[in-house]
C-alpha cells in the first residue's frame, strides 16, 4: 500500500461522500459534500461505514487522518460503524456540529483551528447525541461541562474546546499537522501502536 489514489465515485455516477487517498500506510479521509458543509445524510452514513470496514481489514493500514473538504468539517445532521484497530486523527475547522462533533470525538487526537465552531447542537432540535456521543463526551470532560454543553447546545471555539478537553491541541493547519503526525506514528511499530490504542481504549 505505497501509493493508492482513489476518487471514490457512487454508484450514480456522482462524487462519493467520501473520499479516501493512502499513501505509505497512512489513510486521508475526507468527507466529501463541501457544498452541504459535510452535512451527514443516509449515503454519508454509508459511505462512512464502508470506508472503516475497508480500512480496518487493511493489514498495512498505519494510521488515519479524518478531515473534511471545503469550509468546515461536518455541519452535523441533513435537515454504527467500524471501529479501527489504528490511531485516527480528526483535523478540525469551521464548523463541527451536532453528528459532525460526534464523528470527531470518536478520533483518537482531535487538532482544531483556534476559530473553529464546536457544538453538541443535537437539543436544537429536541434530540440528544445518540451517535456514541453521551459516552465519548463524557469521557473527554467533566460531567457537568458535557450536561451543560448537552444542554444548551452552546458553541465553542477551538480555544475553548481544547481548554475544555474536546480537542487535543489547537493548529493554525490542521490537516497538514495530522497528516505529518500520521506519518510519525506509521513509522513506529504497528504491533505496538495497535496494542496501546486498545489497551488505552479498554481502561476508559
Amino acid at each position: 500500500m505505497s501509493d493508492e489514489r482513489s476518487e471514490h465515485r457512487s454508484s450514480a455516477g456522482g462524487p462519493r461522500r467520501v473520499a479516501v487517498a493512502v499513501d505509505n500506510g497512512v489513510a486521508d479521509v475526507r468527507l466529501n459534500r463541501a457544498d452541504k458543509l459535510n452535512a451527514l445524510d443516509a449515503a454519508m452514513f454509508q459511505a462512512l461505514a464502508e470506508t472503516g470496514s475497508g480500512l480496518a481489514s487493511e493489514p498495512s493500514l498505519r494510521a488515519v487522518v479524518l478531515s473534511g473538504e471545503g469550509r468546515g468539517f461536518c455541519a452535523g445532521l441533513d435537515v454504527g460503524s467500524s471501529e479501527l484497530p489504528v490511531p485516527v486523527i480528526a483535523a478540525l475547522h469551521g464548523v463541527i456540529f451536532g453528528g459532525g462533533l460526534q464523528i470527531a470525538l470518536a478520533a483518537d487526537i482531535r487538532l482544531v483551528t483556534p476559530d473553529a465552531r464546536l457544538s453538541v447542537m443535537e437539543i436544537k432540535w429536541g434530540l440528544i447525541p445518540d451517535m456514541t456521543g453521551s459516552q465519548t463526551l463524557r469521557r473527554l470532560v467533566r460531567l457537568d461541562v458535557a450536561k451543560e454543553l448537552t444542554f444548551t447546545g452552546r458553541i465553542v471555539s477551538g480555544i475553548e474546546a481544547v481548554e475544555l478537553g474536546l480537542a487535543t491541541r489547537v493548529s493554525d493547519d490542521p490537516h497538514a499537522e495530522a497528516l505529518e503526525l500520521a506519518r510519525g506514528i506509521a513509522g513506529r511499530s504497528p504491533d505496538a501502536i495497535r496494542a496501546g490504542k486498545r489497551l488505552l481504549d479498554e481502561s476508559a
